[in-house]
């Protein structure tokens, strides 16, 4: 099976620390960590620290591209660059003690939407292929363009699997994709409500997506996941964790579902693989990729429920 992650919009995730946070104020703060980031380049990753393989296609920004370049190089990660004019946005998250992390997002460079012809043009896909598209879609490209790029990909064979808050209930509907993953905030935007609770989060996903796609799969932090698949419903709690970060846990949720699949492993077992990798690295800083020895020790305590 081949894995392609897209990620059109990356970022350099930086990282870092301060004692306190005043607005209005000058801030004095500590970075920790400068990392090439992006929804997909997270999940690739991901993927790699645990043998999967898979191939990232990034689209980069010429000016700053160097060290984005050498940093998923030097990580092992098998990529297929596309340069465009412009830099590479940053993202900025500040961990204070006692205090959630605020992050500061960037614009980064604008494309057009030929940059999705390029993007076909590096891919060789057929029904054995599973192609993650996440992350928001970058400035100057169009909906509906992304809808057409990605109902090829479909036609073509390929499983695809979503997460952009760029589409609308609607888009997910007229793709019907192989998988899904919002998020518990994710959720409720796309509900209008407040979706606190894994049953709440449960009733919700089978109102908007039980029929637009095969997976549905809602990750919520803390609490764990479910899964909708086959007709069932699935819920997976991890144990509890003194999390580290929380910055690209989602992604790293993505790819425990799919180095699983991989394996041809069940969509139970698919779920409490993703929910094993979500929770491993909110033990690392930044977007750095889960650990297996933490994987696997969170996999032996996590708890998996059919659901009415």
């Amino acid at each position: 099976m081949q894995i392609y992650t897209i990620t059109l919009n990356p970022a350099y995730d930086i990282h870092a620390n301060a004692l306190s946070f005043q607005e209005g104020c000058e801030n004095l703060a500590e970075i920790t960590s400068r990392l090439a980031g992006g929804k997909g380049v997270n999940i690739s990753r991901a993927l790699c620290a645990d043998g999967t393989d898979n191939t990232a296609v990034v689209v980069l920004g010429k000016d700053n591209a160097d060290a984005f370049k050498q940093d998923l190089m030097q990580a092992g990660v098998d990529v297929r660059f596309l340069a465009r004019p412009g830099r590479i946005r940053e993202n900025l998250t500040l961990h204070c003690p006692g205090k959630p992390e605020t992050r500061i997002s960037f614009t980064g460079f604008a494309l057009d939407d030929e940059i999705l012809q390029d993007v076909l043009d590096v891919l060789t896909v057929d029904a054995q292929t599973v192609v993650t598209f996440s992350g928001r879609i970058a400035t100057g490209m169009s909906v509906e363009k992304v809808k057409k790029f990605l109902l090829e990909l479909k036609k073509r064979g390929a499983k695809l699997v979503l997460d952009s808050k760029s589409l609308s209930v609607e888009d997910i509907k007229d793709i019907k994709p192989w998988l899904i993953k919002p998020n518990q905030e994710e959720l409720s935007d796309y509900a209008n409500c407040n979706v606190k609770t894994l049953k709440e989060a449960l009733e919700q996903a089978k109102r908007y997506f039980a029929n637009q796609a095969e997976c549905v799969m809602v990750s919520m932090g803390e609490q764990g996941a479910l899964l909708l698949a086959d007709g069932k419903a699935y819920m997976a709690v991890p144990p509890k964790v003194q999390a580290v970060s929380t910055v690209g846990a989602g992604d790293s949720t993505i790819a425990g579902f799919l180095a699983a699949y991989s394996m041809g492993r069940t969509p139970k077992l698919c779920l409490k693989r993703a929910v094993a990798y979500g929770t491993a690295a909110c033990l690392t800083e930044g977007t750095l990729p889960p650990q297996i020895a933490d994987i696997e020790a969170i996999y032996l305590q996590t708890k998996v429920y059919e659901c009415d």
